[in-house]
């Protein structure tokens, strides 16, 4: 498969489809490690689930904790 990168921003990004995320056993929400070696991009899901709810649950609190500031910051 052959894919192209899209502007995001300032940035590219690559869009992966569902059926490969679900052969990965990731979601839009899984964090993945990037590597390279100089001639190829190589990306593998974080599979640790311990670690991932802990900081999306702490992430979670900080939003609700602060939703009034990160409001005010966004104007």
């Amino acid at each position: 498969m052959i894919k192209t990168l899209i502007k995001h921003g300032n940035r590219a990004a690559l869009v992966i489809e569902r059926s490969i995320l679900e052969q990965l056993g990731a979601t839009s929400e899984t964090a993945f490690e990037v590597v390279t070696d100089g001639h190829a991009l190589i990306l593998t899901p974080v599979k640790d689930t311990v670690h991932s709810v802990k900081v999306r649950k702490s992430m979670e609190r900080v939003g609700k904790r602060y939703a009034k500031s990160f409001e005010e910051l966004a104007k």
